[in-house]
């Protein structure tokens, strides 16, 4: 078929309205209505989201947590602990205090009675009260002989001695925790806690016995050396 006789003026404008036209129309109308409706909703969706609208139930929840009152939870405590604890609260403020330290005032009479001794056998007293400037030293010496002898002699009959260490001076020793201090001086560089190890400088000595002459009544301890005179 040959179509190149056929042409189409677009300019025509139909002048009778069939059914097709009739249903072409409305469709566009429908279409165009139903657009303008679903932009309305959208535009009401958005703006609900921007200002949210508490819903009953959530109001009804913040009324309760506002209005909520505060939880105390007692705990029941046995009575037995309770009077546990009363007991030792009771102990402690019932501790006695410490007892104050009291010293122990020596008696001069045993030491003025050595001294007796001392100056009775070998003329201590006078010895230290010498002036030893006006003697030379040979004559010193021969005196300290004397009153070294005099001295020992005293010493022996009066007290027992032992060294404090059994070991030799020089020789080095260890000190353990809980060592007896009354009985060893410990010198030099003290650093940190024991045990200690050093070396014997001096046995040290300690008295196992003493024997002092007993006195009579109204013994005056205070005259060490009577005056002596001679007719």
């Amino acid at each position: 078929m040959d179509i190149s006789n056929y042409t189409i003026d677009l300019a025509l404008k139909p002048t009778t309205l069939d059914a097709w036209h009739v249903c072409l129309a409305g469709t566009s109308a429908i279409l165009a209505g139903a657009l303008i409706i679903t932009l309305l909703a959208l535009v009401i969706s958005l703006a609900r989201r921007k200002e949210p609208v508490a819903s009953e139930p959530q109001i009804k929840i913040v009324e309760k947590i506002v209005q909520a009152e505060p939880i105390i939870k007692t705990v029941e405590v046995p009575v037995e602990k309770i009077v546990e604890v009363e007991k030792i609260v009771e102990k402690i403020v019932q501790l006695p205090a410490p007892a104050p330290v009291v010293l122990k005032e020596a008696s001069p009479d045993a030491a003025l009675q050595l001294l007796y001794l001392l100056q009775n056998d070998a003329r201590f007293i006078d010895f230290i009260k010498e002036d030893m400037s006006a003697h030379s030293d040979e004559d010193v010496g021969m005196v300290a002989r004397v009153i070294h002898e005099g001295c020992n002699k005293v010493l022996n009959d009066h007290f027992s001695f032992s060294p404090i260490a059994k070991e030799n001076e020089g020789d080095k020793i260890t000190l353990i925790e809980g060592y007896d201090a009354a009985k060893v001086r410990v010198t030099g560089n003290i650093v940190g806690n024991p045990p200690f190890t050093g070396t014997i400088i001096h046995k040290g000595w300690q008295v196992t016995d003493v024997r002092l002459p007993s006195t009579v009544q109204g013994y005056n301890a205070n005259v060490i050396a009577p005056a002596e005179v001679e007719l």
